[in-house]
């Protein structure tokens, strides 16, 4: 690493980005964890449009790329249709 005041800077940045893209990528997952652990349907359809919009979240700031996010938006969305 540089000794540039700018680089140091850099690099605290790039920490505190990855810190708060790794809390939401596992409150994300988790969500989804919990969303596939409920056995009624009804409480899984009010659930779902909150998970989507998390992912949703993710792939607008670059965390997971947009297809993984269509994929996971698609196997939640049947999952959650099978409860019912």
């Amino acid at each position: 690493m540089a000794n540039h005041k700018a680089t140091k800077k850099d690099v605290r940045q790039v920490a505190k980005r990855r810190e708060k893209n790794r809390y939401q990528g596992k409150t994300t997952r988790n969500a989804m964890r919990d969303l596939r652990a409920l056995n009624d349907a009804t409480q899984a359809q009010e659930a779902l449009p909150e998970v989507l919009s998390k992912i949703d979240k993710l792939a607008k700031k670059g965390v997971i790329h947009k297809n993984k996010a269509a994929n996971l938006k698609s196997s939640l969305t049947k999952a959650v249709a099978k409860k019912a």
